[in-house]
């Protein structure tokens, strides 16, 4: 191959990793890729660093839940975000959550995004330290048998979509539509919030597990 023929593979291989790294048309980065700039912890001591252009959390044993949060609160958006995580580990992402005076040593409270290994319950949604548990009517099956799915891709990559517009919220693993939740009261007293990554408290004697996000893009939605 000649000089020439090599600066334009090159160029074009660049702008290949440019392209595909960029938002989707939109949407914006909620995470630059090389920095928690942005992000602030709250709760727990599970360690939160940049590894390989994703967020990696790890838990800490003895740590309550720990919350990676984003700084900018948000009311209706769609979000969509990649996520690997440990089959052992239970995760999670907080969407419009709170803390009590906004102080990040109060506790995360808000509809979680459900993160776990399949079979399971991934994207059904949470009340976390809400007092109301699920909020999702599906776990709760009325013979109190536990609905669960595999929609999940163990010790993978897996893509996730949020819709949450007014008191509806809507969730996808892989392109496959697993929630769709109206929940008036919890818009009542959640109808904006921060953003939060998971990493759950873990029993002592076990770990440490892992979780990691990429390709975190938010488009916030209006009338």
């Amino acid at each position: 191959m000649n000089r020439f023929a090599l600066t334009v593979a090159l160029l074009l291989a660049t702008a290949s990793v440019t392209l595909a790294d960029a938002p989707p048309k939109g949407y914006k980065a909620l995470f630059d890729g090389k920095t928690l700039k942005g992000w602030t912890q709250r709760n727990g001591t599970a360690k939160y660093k940049v590894v390989d252009g994703t967020i990696h959390g790890m838990t800490n044993e003895g740590s309550p839940n720990s919350f990676l949060c984003s700084n900018k609160k948000y009311g209706d958006f769609e979000l969509r975000f990649e996520v690997k995580c440990h089959d052992r580990l239970n995760s999670g992402v907080q969407i419009r959550s709170q803390t009590k005076d906004d102080d990040p040593k109060n506790r995360v409270n808000g509809p979680q995004v459900e993160i776990e290994s399949s079979p399971g319950q991934a994207g059904f949604i949470y009340g976390e330290a809400t007092g109301l548990g699920w909020l999702s009517p599906e776990p709760k099956s009325k013979d109190k048998s536990v609905n669960t799915h595999k929609h999940f891709k163990n010790g993978q990559w897996n893509a996730y979509r949020v819709v949450a517009k007014g008191a509806r919220i809507q969730t996808w693993i892989n392109g496959n539509k697993v929630a769709d939740l109206t929940h008036e009261q919890i818009f009542k007293t959640h109808p904006k919030g921060f953003i939060g990554l998971q990493v759950h408290g873990i029993k002592k004697g076990t770990g440490p597990f892992d979780v990691a996000w990429r390709n975190i893009y938010i488009k916030e939605l209006t009338d």
